[in-house]
């Protein structure tokens, strides 16, 4: 949609004297003439500024740039909004001439062009202004950012003071939260019928705001828990807004009950908890309009969002699988913005992920953060291995960062569990009610050891597997018949359906037969609460507990084993109340499923195999038994990393780490690539460019003695071709450049010379370098050259290669008359990838004192001597040029691989060193958008044949041939 623009006046003396140092305020009107004004300053320069509308009426504005280059320019060819729901002002302080608008801008005269896109989220912007809006065609996609300073636009046309409150809170570090509820407690009053909200004060988005510092302001985005009418949403959003900094998305009822209750809870949920639906009695199939309501309720958060974030400041953070393509929309809104997201429960392993029909989408939404957080390693194995087998993305680890590199993007990992809030817990032991029920289950269960178990109802809790357990430790251990008692609270269920039904179900018919067999009118030995629990009561049974257990089958996190460990701390008020030292040792002990998030982190619990009954019930036992020293030891242990790493700690670890990952957004330039849900973001150095072909042979044309280095494979033939010869259309502009006397032209590629030789026959003056330049000729006619170099370390490096071989299926030996290569582009990915790196180690540990080079390549592992590199190749030619006394002014590189790397570096150092007499025209460049020395990059092999075949027109351009006519005059007479 084009953007609407038209002149806006504003008075002189508001205008700063310094944009680099000032905020500024500006009424607007609208005008359709220049206002003749003079700027503060002298210089003639171009100022953009950004602005939006904010949640309580006002207009932020950002400054963006001074853009000095484009003085002079049409205000058309620089006046572009980005294709967002934001509206945009920029502001011209330039020169040239006055009256052909919406030609050029008037010296000495102060111009603001006010572009606004035609979205219903401009509405209110349109407002500020009357009057005819003239079209201004979108120019290209974003100009770059040098500076940033906020301001203010009132709605009012008196003018702003820059002292305001209003304009001071801009200046406030802002984090903006996002996830599926908003941390509120909504109750409509039954004597007035409104709404009245209350702050969830468990909830962990509200709780997560400890970690960030005081100033920082704090705005969420969700949804309400509960329906509100179309008509009293407006009046709830500002209240919101203005009591609790809460943005709400009141999505439509029938988008809701499917995004939620039904692509969410299930199919995501079920599948990432490893539940397949096998049959239609085990989870719901694939449906396509779920899909499609989990889509559009993604895109109504992001409308949320965008209404509010000034992109170039604020920190977003998205919660849980619920938003899992949200960062899709924002990143392609704003190219740059600042975006973290959290997954708050397990992520499969690959072959249960690769089931999912829409797996593409959802991967490349989450890559489209800067971090991307999991609770444990296993999660962040999982999602990474799905990179690597379903989008081919590779990642390493530096200096204890694990990243994954996204079409010049780094995308980083995070691998922290949640903590809890100490202060709230705290709080809650000292309360008075707690230590009245902590004195009542003491009364209670008198001279017995009390078992506890919190868990929501639903069907990976395993609390049936644990009451099974609990039986079994019964029949074993009848000494412990009427002096145990397990206490299982359950939580409301957060979904509804046949599986939470029948989980329920079966948990009550093991109670109480549990109950018949062991029991007897004085003793229950299970004791199930099935009722809304108040806090108090959970931190009093927490308390009170000898041992507790979560046997949960698949679960994120589970942060009960972290409160009962706090609880078990116990606090002045409660030692008090059960008449207990302060000093008295503190005790406490976990039975933990080995598949919850929390495990990794609770190194003296007892781990177990929640369907292994046997196991769990040996596991109570030896809990229940275990001295009272050691108990305090794993007690103590337990408590020190509970207390230190709390939720306010996760908090600030992660935005800590979005802040570094997010530092550089600046120092790149970025394109939005790809459509739909397959958008994403090419960043690349500002000197890294495409490179173009007609800028090249521009370049090629004015020169007289020229160089050219080409690579082989993925360069002039490309790695998914399986036929591995040269098409003849290579061969032709091979041909026809080495035919033209001003060039010498070299492939240059690590392939045996009897594959080179055989492939590139019909190019008789084409020079070959092959095994990275170990062998070289100059043309068909003349001999191979051999370079010296001692080759024993093959008796070392060939049988370790075999067993390499053997081992890994889908892998092979290539042996070349200087080099081994061991290939694994057919082996499994992940199996591939790790026995390279285990064979590049060993090599490198047996080849230390050998002349040999070991390098990993894409899918190889090379050994070859030491020396013998494509660089040394581009040396010996350039220098042979130069001995001739001819000299190159024109050199092209092209390459895909670390190898080529090396002639890219020897190429520029050659410049450098002025060893040449002149610089040379330098064209090094890159196959594929990926960091390199290259300055330039080709998509792929098709764009390098594209670009032989125009150089070759240039070498032989086709004649012209000028049209005769014979004119022929009849006899007029």
């Amino acid at each position: 949609m084009n953007p609407k623009s038209g002149f806006v006046e504003t008075n002189c003396s508001e205008v700063p004297s310094s944009l680099s140092s000032a905020s500024c305020t500006f009424s607007l009107k609208c005008s359709t003439s220049l206002t003749t004004c003079t700027p503060p300053f002298n210089d003639c320069t171009v100022g953009i500024f950004r602005y939006k509308r904010l949640c309580n009426g006002s207009l932020s504005a950002t400054f963006l740039s001074l853009e000095n280059e484009y003085i002079g320019a049409d205000v058309s060819s620089i006046s572009q909004l980005p294709a967002s729901s934001q509206a945009c002002v920029y502001i011209y302080y330039s020169i040239v001439c006055a009256d052909n608008y919406p030609g050029r801008v008037v010296s000495n005269k102060l111009v603001i062009v006010l572009a606004v896109m035609g979205s219903r989220s401009c509405g209110n912007f349109l407002d500020l202004v009357s009057g005819e809006l003239l079209d201004i065609p979108q120019t290209p996609r974003a100009l770059p950012r040098v500076m940033t300073i906020p301001g203010i636009i009132s709605d009012s046309n008196a003018s702003g003071d820059g002292d305001s409150d209003s304009m001071s809170s801009i200046f406030r570090d802002r984090k903006i939260v996002v996830a599926n509820m908003l941390p509120l407690h909504a109750q409509r009053d039954s004597e007035t019928a409104k709404w009245c909200f209350s702050l969830d004060e468990d909830s962990l988005l509200l709780q997560l705001k400890d970690g960030f510092p005081p100033e920082t302001e704090v705005i969420y985005v969700g949804s309400l828990k509960v329906e509100i009418e179309a008509s009293e949403q407006e009046e709830i959003s500002q209240k919101l807004l203005d009591d609790f900094k809460c943005v709400p998305t009141f999505l439509p009822h029938d988008i809701q009950k499917k995004f939620y209750h039904g692509f969410c809870k299930q199919q995501l949920w079920p599948l990432f908890h490893y539940m397949l639906p096998m049959c239609p009695d085990h989870g719901d199939r694939f449906d396509r309009q779920l899909w499609q309501a989990y889509v559009h309720a993604n895109k109504i958060f992001a409308d949320k969002v965008m209404e509010i974030v000034n992109p170039e400041d604020d920190f977003i953070w998205v919660h849980d699988y619920h938003l899992m393509v949200l960062p899709t929309f924002l990143r392609k809104s704003y190219n740059r913005v600042k975006l973290g997201f959290f997954l708050h429960s397990p992520f499969p392993s690959s072959e249960i992920y690769r089931t999912l029909p829409v797996r593409d989408e959802i991967l490349k939404g989450l890559l489209n953060c800067d971090l991307i957080g999991f609770h444990t390693f296993d999660y962040a194995r999982h999602f990474l291995s799905c990179c690597s087998r379903m989008l081919g993305l590779d990642y390493e680890s530096k200096r204890g960062h694990i990243g994954l590199d996204y079409f010049g993007r780094t995308v980083y990992i995070k691998i922290l569990p949640v903590g809890i809030h100490m202060g709230r817990l705290e709080s809650v032991l000292n309360l008075p009610s707690t230590c009245d029920m902590v004195k009542e289950i003491q009364e209670q269960f008198k001279d017995k050891k009390l078992i506890l178990g919190i868990d929501d109802m639903d069907i990976f809790k395993g609390i049936s597997l644990k009451l099974l357990a609990f039986e079994q430790l019964l029949q074993q251990h009848q000494e412990l018949q009427g002096k145990l008692v397990l206490v299982q609270i359950v939580n409301p269920a957060r979904s509804v359906g046949k599986d939470v039904q029948e989980a329920k179900k079966e948990t009550y018919s093991t109670a109480k037969r549990i109950n018949e067999v062991f029991g007897c009118p004085d003793y229950e030995p299970v004791i199930l609460i099935d009722r809304p629990v108040p806090r108090y009561e959970k931190t009093a049974y927490y308390a009170m507990a000898e041992c507790c257990i979560v046997n949960a089958v698949r679960d994120g996190m589970n942060l009960v084993p972290y409160k009962y460990i706090v609880c078990r701390q116990g606090s002045s008020l409660m030692d008090e109340a059960l008449d207990v030292s302060m000093d008295s040792p503190r005790t406490s002990m976990l039975v933990v499923s080995e598949f919850i998030g929390c495990s990794p982190s609770l190194s003296g619990a007892i781990r177990v195999n929640p369907w292994d009954i046997d196991s769990v019930a040996e596991a109570i036992y030896l809990a229940i038994t275990m001295p009272d020293t050691e108990k305090q030891l794993r007690h103590e242990k337990h408590y020190r990393y509970v207390s230190s790493h709390d939720v306010a700690y996760w908090a600030r670890s992660f935005t800590q780490d979005l802040e570094r990952a997010c530092k550089d957004h600046y120092d790149k330039r970025c394109w939005g690539i790809g459509l739909g849900l397959g958008f994403r973001v090419l960043s690349l150095s500002p000197s890294f460019r495409k490179l173009r072909i007609d800028h090249i042979v521009s370049a090629y044309a004015k020169t007289n003695r020229r160089a050219i280095f080409l690579d082989y494979d993925g360069t002039i033939v490309s790695y998914s071709s399986i036929v591995r010869s040269p098409s003849p259309e290579v061969i032709a502009a091979l041909n026809t450049l080495c035919n033209d006397p001003r060039n010498t032209v070299f492939i240059v590629s690590g392939r045996g010379r009897t594959p080179l030789s055989d492939w590139l026959e019909p190019c008789e003056r084409l020079g070959l370098a092959a095994e990275h330049g170990y062998f070289i000729r100059w043309n068909r006619s003349s001999d191979w050259a051999l370079l010296a170099a001692d080759l024993e370390w093959r008796e070392i490096v060939e049988p370790i290669m075999k067993l390499y071989t053997e081992a890994t299926d889908g892998s092979y030996m290539e042996i070349k008359d200087s080099a081994l290569v061991w290939h694994h582009q057919d082996a499994d990915p992940d199996f591939g990838s790790c026995q390279a790196k285990e064979l590049l180690v060993h090599l490198e540990s047996v080849l230390a004192n050998e002349p040999a080079v070991v390098r990993r390549g894409q899918h190889i592992v090379e050994v070859k001597p030491q020396g013998v590199t494509k660089g040394l190749v581009a040396e010996k030619v350039l220098s042979s040029m130069v001995n001739d006394g001819s000299p190159p002014d024109f050199v092209m590189c092209i390459g895909d691989d670390r190898s080529d790397e090396d002639m890219f570096e020897s190429i520029l150092s050659i410049v450098s060193s002025s060893s040449l007499p002149a610089s040379p025209e330098i064209f090094a460049c890159t196959v594929g958008q990926k960091p390199s020395k290259a300055k330039y990059f080709l998509d792929d092999s098709a764009d390098v044949v594209r670009l032989l075949q125009g150089l070759a027109y240039a070498s032989s351009p086709k004649p012209r041939h000028s049209a005769i006519f014979q004119v022929t005059f009849d006899s007029i007479f």
